[in-house]
């Protein structure tokens, strides 16, 4: 990311050409020099092991299911991402974008008001003492360092679109830190052949989602991957999904369509194409 605000467009032009190949390619990257230190997610991980450490009936006070968008806790199974899956193995807690104060309760960070829509509403925060205060801030200070890198993101992967750019506001992808010494997440390569993506020190993974694939007509790739720890201890990692505003309507974009290469999805706006993806990965567990 060194060249993605040089002055220079050559420069950036030709990160973005980067970028477009292995969008094109394979859906995947790894970015550095991104600016976000590694204490941040790292801190974020070590304040989460209390909430994660306690008893499951406690846990499901906070149950994401309870929540009519999509935020709190997801125990074992609750989440499934394929259908003929039991559901997935893994737990987490889901938040969204809010103000973040410093320790005098002032705000430092400004809302950014890009959240009306079928997900938006307040976080579902743990009740507790200072170990759930922190985890909190924790989370937020990593997440808003997040945010600012993906609108770093936006102008470059317009460039690799051919497109201005200024031309997005908010697109869709996903960045994950992992953690480096515990190796899981796999990529599904186009011979149909699982390839681990070995965490990288100081670097953040980006990959993209459907929602972008569909808006670039298949041009750019959403990749299946899986997360397989076979370590033996506990993993954790991070990823902030990159959304739009819900009510963007999803059409193939100018630059992805052709005489020989039509659009192929009917257009739907960003918040109702999330929402039913969403309510597919839990309806299964929420009915049981």
């Amino acid at each position: 990311m060194a060249d993605a605000d040089s002055p220079d467009p050559l420069a950036r032009k030709a990160l973005a050409a980067k970028i477009r190949d292995a969008c094109i390619r394979v859906g995947f990257f790894y970015i550095k020099n991104h600016s976000i230190p590694t204490s941040l997610p790292e801190a974020a991980i070590e304040h989460s092991l209390p909430f994660f450490a306690l008893p499951e009936e406690e846990k499901m006070k906070y149950d994401i299911h309870a929540s009519s968008n999509f935020k709190g806790y997801n125990a074992f199974l609750s989440e499934n991402t394929d259908p003929e899956g039991r559901g997935d193995l893994n737990e987490g807690f889901n938040f969204g974008w809010e103000t973040l104060e410093d320790e005098d309760g002032k705000v430092t960070e400004n809302a950014w008001n890009h959240t009306d829509g079928p997900m938006s509403g307040m976080n579902v925060w743990p009740n507790g003492g200072e170990d759930m205060k922190v985890f909190r801030r924790a989370l937020l200070t990593y997440y808003h360092s997040a945010v600012k890198l993906g609108l770093r993101l936006f102008p470059l992967l317009a460039l690799a679109l051919d497109l201005p750019e200024n031309f997005f506001d908010d697109k869709v992808f996903t960045i994950l830190y992992q953690q480096d010494e515990i190796p899981a997440l796999q990529v599904l390569n186009s011979a149909g052949k699982w390839i681990q993506a070995t965490p990288i020190h100081g670097t953040l993974v980006v990959n993209l989602g459907d929602q972008l694939a569909r808006w670039t007509n298949d041009v750019f790739k959403s990749t299946v991957h899986r997360a397989i720890n076979r370590s033996g201890v506990r993993r954790y990692s991070i990823p902030l999904f990159f959304g739009t505003d819900y009510d963007v309507p999803i059409d193939a974009l100018p630059s992805c369509v052709s005489d020989t290469h039509p659009a192929k999805y009917e257009p739907i706006t960003a918040g109702e194409y999330v929402k039913s993806r969403l309510e597919a990965t839990y309806t299964r567990s929420k009915a049981t």
